[in-house]
């Protein structure tokens, strides 16, 4: 283990607006930073990760949405999620027993029923691939955790250093990617620098200077993350 899992950032033509709609549906507390971006921390320990950082950007959302959240829902039906501002976007058929839904920007994300013994709210962080099985074994290797497979071709990490939900999935689909994720993680390294990072074969795609305190590096399939130097100690 060379990293642990932090928090999740996502991209936003309005933080404010997108903010408060995964606010409202993960039961978190909206932060305004100041700087036109926000942050979602969730008020129950252990239910969520550190927080959701929502960033400014210009460009708009172009292709489907290749990271994104599973959830769990309360209720029978989506129908909270949708009167806080999402769209239907597919519901359970012959072939899935869950709904497909969009926030407010577009980003896809999926809601399951209700299980008994079950928190509501995320059960799992999903990322297309083209080789789940190959992403989840790199990303197993840097954040620990054990691989899972399935006859579909998915592919999971489970039990990965500071991950806070259940799995962390990688479907497989025929597209590749073509542009920059508006959904991605970042990670706390246990090193000073990420050299074991790209030893292993991340590519580093920017280095801290005057704006940014933390490494863009990007895993084998291109998949953007941000690295952060170790907390430091007390």
């Amino acid at each position: 283990m060379i990293t642990r899992f932090k928090d999740l950032c996502l991209d936003a033509a309005d933080p404010h607006a997108l903010g408060a709609f995964w606010a409202r549906i993960l039961d978190g507390d909206l932060v305004d930073l100041g700087d036109g971006d926000t942050r979602i921390d969730p008020r129950a320990a252990g239910s969520g990760a550190e927080s959701i950082w929502v960033n400014r950007v210009s460009e708009p959302r172009t292709v489907k949405t290749r990271v994104h959240l599973d959830l769990r829902l309360t209720e029978a039906e989506p129908a909270a999620l949708l009167g806080a501002g999402a769209r239907l976007v597919r519901e359970p058929d012959a072939e899935i027993s869950w709904w497909v839904l969009a926030d407010p920007d577009g980003n896809l994300f999926c809601a399951f029923p209700p299980r008994e013994g079950a928190r509501p709210g995320p059960i799992a962080l999903v990322v297309d691939s083209a080789d789940p099985v190959a992403q989840a074994t790199w990303w197993a290797g840097v954040v620990g955790g054990e691989v899972k497979t399935s006859e579909q071709g998915h592919a999971s990490v489970v039990g990965a250093a500071g991950f806070p939900w259940r799995q962390w999935i990688f479907d497989p689909v025929p597209e590749r990617k073509t542009v920059k994720n508006r959904m991605h993680w970042d990670v706390h390294l246990t090193d000073p620098k990420p050299t074991a990072l790209i030893t292993a074969g991340a590519t580093l795609l920017h280095e801290p200077d005057d704006t940014i305190t933390w490494w863009t590096l990007a895993d084998p399939e291109g998949n953007e993350f941000c690295a952060f130097a170790p907390r430091p100690t007390q």
